[in-house]
C-alpha cells in the first residue's frame, strides 16, 4: 500500500509506517495488513508506538492486522519485548504482541544458502564474530551473485552489505586475496557487484597520480605525486560513489529527492559521514526525518 501518514491533530505528530501491505490469505479470499516496522536504535516506548500504528491501521482498512518488527540494531543484544500490554491488578485488560526480527541475535550461518536478496543483505547486521567479518562480506556477495537480480536491485543490496560491514585496512588484503581463490566464473560474477565505487576510485586515482607525478621531473617526484594522486582519486572516488548511492538508496524509497538535499550532500568531504549518512537513508522513516537528520549532522 501507499505510505499512509496519521496526524494527531491535538498534538501535531505524524505517524508513518515503514511498510504497509495488504495480502490475501492462500487458499481463501479474504485479505489482511502486514504492517513491517524497522527500528535501528532501542526505545523504551517502541511497543506502544507499535500498537498506536496497530490500531490506526486495523481502524482505517478495517482488516486484520499482522505486525511484525526488524531490530536493526548493534547493541543491546538482549532479547527485545514481544509484547505491548494493558494492565490493572485485577485484570489484563489488552494484550498486543507481534513478531520481532533481532539481527543482532541471528547467526549469519543460518542464511548462507537461503536464496533471498534480503537475507543477503541483512547477514551483515547479525551476530559476527571479529574473525568472521571477511568471510561474512564474501558469502554475502557469493550469495548475491547466485541470485541475478537486476543491476538496480543488485547495486542496492550490495551497497547495504559495503556500508553496515566495512572493512579495515587488514582485512581488505584478506578479503582481496578470497576473491582471487574463487572459481574463475564465480570470480567474474563477484568483481561485478564489487561495489562501483572502488573501480571508479582506483581509476581516477592512477590518472591523477600520473599527472601530478609528470610535473614533478624527479623519479622520487613522480612516485610521490601518483601515490599522493592515487590517495586523492580514490577518496574522491569514494565520496562520489557514496553520495550516488545516498540518492539512490532516496529515490527508490521516496521517489523524489529535493535539489537541497543533493546540494547538501554534494558539500560533504567527510567519508565516515556520508557512511553515516547512507544508513540514514536506508533507515529513515520518511523523507523529511533523513533531512532533519541529515541538517543535524551539518
Amino acid at each position: 500500500m501507499d505510505k499512509e501518514i496519521f496526524t494527531d491533530v491535538t498534538s501535531g505528530e505524524r505517524l508513518e509506517p515503514d511498510l504497509v501491505v495488504k495480502v490475501k490469505f492462500k487458499g481463501i479470499p479474504s485479505f489482511f495488513i502486514i504492517h513491517v516496522e524497522n527500528q535501528a536504535s532501542p526505545e523504551r516506548s517502541f511497543g506502544r508506538r507499535l500498537f498506536r500504528y496497530f490500531s490506526r491501521l486495523h481502524d482505517k482498512y478495517d482488516l486484520p492486522v499482522y505486525p511484525i518488527v526488524v531490530f536493526s540494531f548493534d547493541s543491546p543484544r538482549k532479547p527485545q519485548a514481544d509484547a505491548y500490554s494493558v494492565r490493572f491488578p485485577n485484570k489484563v485488560v489488552m494484550e498486543f504482541r507481534y513478531d520481532v526480527i533481532q539481527l543482532n541475535r541471528l547467526s549469519w550461518r543460518d542464511f548462507l544458502n537461503k536464496p533471498n536478496p534480503v537475507a543477503a543483505a541483512l547477514m551483515a547486521k547479525m551476530n559476527i564474530a571479529h574473525a568472521d567479518r571477511v568471510r561474512v562480506k564474501l558469502e554475502c556477495l557469493r550469495l548475491l551473485a547466485t541470485l541475478r537480480l537486476n543491476r538496480a536491485k543488485m547495486k542496492l543490496t550490495s551497497g547495504f552489505v559495503d556500508a553496515y560491514l566495512e572493512l579495515n585496512q587488514e582485512e581488505r588484503k584478506a578479503f582481496e586475496a578470497e576473491v582471487k581463490e574463487l572459481a574463475t566464473e564465480e570470480t567474474e560474477e563477484v568483481m561485478q557487484i564489487l561495489t562501483s565505487w572502488m573501480k571508479e576510485g582506483i581509476k581516477q586515482g592512477r590518472r591523477e597520480g600520473r599527472t601530478e607525478g609528470r610535473r614533478e621531473g624527479r623519479t622520487e617526484g613522480r612516485r610521490e605525486g601518483r601515490t599522493e594522486g592515487r590517495r586523492q582519486g580514490i577518496e574522491e572516488g569514494q565520496l562520489k560513489a557514496i553520495r550516488g548511492d545516498v540518492l539512490e538508496i532516496l529515490q527508490a524509497r521516496f521517489k523524489r529527492v529535493p535539489a537541497r538535499v543533493k546540494d547538501v550532500l554534494k558539500a560533504i568531504k567527510d567519508r565516515k559521514h556520508l557512511r553515516l549518512l547512507l544508513r540514514q537513508a536506508a533507515t529513515a522513516p520518511n523523507l523529511k526525518e533523513f533531512e532533519r537528520r541529515l541538517a543535524g549532522s551539518q
